[in-house]
């Protein structure tokens, strides 16, 4: 049996490169079945054109990757794909409190390359992750946060400061983080499609290996409590 999967991902163009506001204009609320059995951990995968699948197959985007694996070691899961191409942080944010209404047991943030490509302000970026992993867990759910690191177009400094993000909040709000969610893809050309930014069905492979270490405890924990 295949994971279960629902896929509210939307694909406007490359990521960095749409209005910031696409994301609440674009989006459908996902309407779960009611075949579907309620009784399994459903996971919520909050995050851009990467997480969307951007360029392959849904079926090939890491989240449902990570789903199909999971369902082959016995921990099922419903995979919600909230990914948005062109999601910003404050995109993420606005969109919570409906993707909360779907009652998720485990929130996958991916989302702050298109700040980061767009150059806001760092601190801006920093306190929108930390209201969605307050508000999120404040309705139940559990997070996992998938660290990114960008380009250097802004200087060191400016980079500095977004790669320290991550690991901050993970420290002071004590949420489990995925370091770069791209080792082992960014900068590789063999993984990565012609834009140099999507991967590839093989890079996704990649991307799943690296998140399911983080989010398998989380889901063992939310399954023992089913």
């Amino acid at each position: 049996m295949k994971p279960i999967l629902l896929f509210i991902s939307v694909s406007i163009g490359l990521l960095g490169c749409e209005r910031e506001d696409a994301a609440t204009s674009a989006t459908v609320a996902p309407q779960p079945s009611t075949t579907q059995p309620s009784n399994l951990p459903r996971v919520v995968f909050l995050g851009d054109s990467l997480t969307a699948g951007m360029g392959v197959d849904a079926e090939e985007a890491f989240p449902a990757l990570t789903g199909e694996t999971l369902e082959k070691e016995k921990l099922p899961i419903q995979v919600v794909n909230a990914g948005v191409s062109g999601d910003t942080t404050a995109g993420g944010l606005r969109r919570l409190d409906w993707l909360l209404k779907q009652k998720p047991d485990v929130i996958v943030v991916g989302l702050g390359g298109n700040d980061g490509l767009r150059g806001v302000e760092p601190a801006a970026s920093e306190q929108n992750l930390r209201e969605i992993v307050t508000k999120s867990r404040n309705a139940g759910s559990d997070v996992l946060l998938l660290g990114m690191l960008i380009p250097p177009n802004y200087g060191p400094e400016y980079t500095r400061q977004f790669r320290e993000i991550y690991p901050r909040i993970a420290r002071e709000l004590n949420v489990p983080l995925v370091p770069f969610v791209l080792e082992g893809v960014g900068g590789d050309a063999r993984l990565n499609q012609p834009d140099g930014i999507h991967p590839t069905a093989e890079g996704h492979q990649v991307l799943a290996r690296n998140v399911l270490p983080h989010l398998r405890p989380l889901i063992q924990k939310r399954s023992e409590k089913k």
